[in-house]
């Protein structure tokens, strides 16, 4: 039996990755963006429909998600729409801040809300969200985004009491940093009385660039999995950066990770 997926963020990246993936899989698609007109990858596939959603919008989610079900019947939500906001918290206007929170977070649980009333009377369903290993890990200078994928994970630890009651599943995939255009497409605040401590950060950063990253494409198989997947599992932390971070948490605590991304970044005096 043919399954359905609906995944927002799907015009790049991971989301498009997840799309193409449960497209070669069979599945039936529906793969929301802010500007579907001009994604022209995924129209190759015949088992992909495109639909228009900002998550951020709460009356478009409403629209969307009533559209979808009409289209196929929905087995999983995959929520993967967000951004970063890059750069030293105090440099941040106020409607940065409210447009960080609204899309990565408010946004997100606004479009699972959307589909709970379905899911509950079908008795089943799957929702996964993609938060990040920076909700666990401590980065400099992205506090605010990985706040917002933080509350993803507490929200979502939360949320499986009362949705496992129902034979509804929710997880989260937590990946670290993957090969996409994810830095390049951040929102980048500045201030002036840091900007040598930011400079620093972005070097290391760049330095960081050329190691070995997952792609996309690995992460999505992970996503695949935690979808046909009946397990119990919570959390997912796919790729070797991911992993290796949480055995740093595990075994060293939160501590002495912050001491040891402080010299990472900024050297051993910082």
């Amino acid at each position: 039996m043919k399954k359905t997926i609906f995944i927002t963020g799907a015009s790049s990246g991971l989301g498009k990755a997840s799309a193409k993936l449960f497209a070669e899989k069979g599945w039936t698609v529906i793969a929301t963006m802010r500007q579907p007109e001009k994604e022209t990858e995924l129209t190759q596939f015949s088992n992909v429909h495109l639909l228009k959603l900002d998550i951020s919008d709460a009356k478009e989610i409403a629209e969307i998600s009533a559209k979808a079900e009409e289209i196929s019947p929905i087995d999983v939500l995959l929520n993967n729409a967000g951004y970063g906001l890059m750069g030293p918290f105090e440099g941040t206007t106020d409607d940065q801040l409210a447009q960080q929170i609204n899309t990565n977070f408010l946004g997100t649980i606004l479009v699972t809300k959307s589909f709970l009333p379905y899911f509950r009377a079908r008795k089943k369903g799957s929702i996964l969200s993609v938060t990040s290993s920076t909700a666990n890990i401590p980065y400099p200078f992205v506090a605010v985004y990985a706040a917002t994928k933080a509350a993803l994970e507490t929200w979502t630890e939360g949320l499986s009491y009362e949705l496992n009651h129902f034979g509804i599943a929710i997880k989260t995939i937590v990946p670290a940093y993957m090969q996409t255009s994810f830095g390049s497409k951040a929102q980048l605040v500045s201030h002036p009385d840091y900007q040598e401590l930011f400079a620093d950060y972005m070097k290391a950063m760049r330095a960081d660039a050329s190691a070995k990253r997952d792609t996309p494409e690995s992460i999505a198989e992970v996503i695949y999995s935690a979808s046909e997947s009946k397990d119990d599992q919570l959390h997912y932390t796919p790729g070797e950066l991911s992993a290796k971070e949480h055995q740093w948490l595990r075994k060293d605590g939160i501590e002495a990770i912050m001491d040891k991304m402080k010299q990472r970044f900024f050297g051993k005096n910082s």
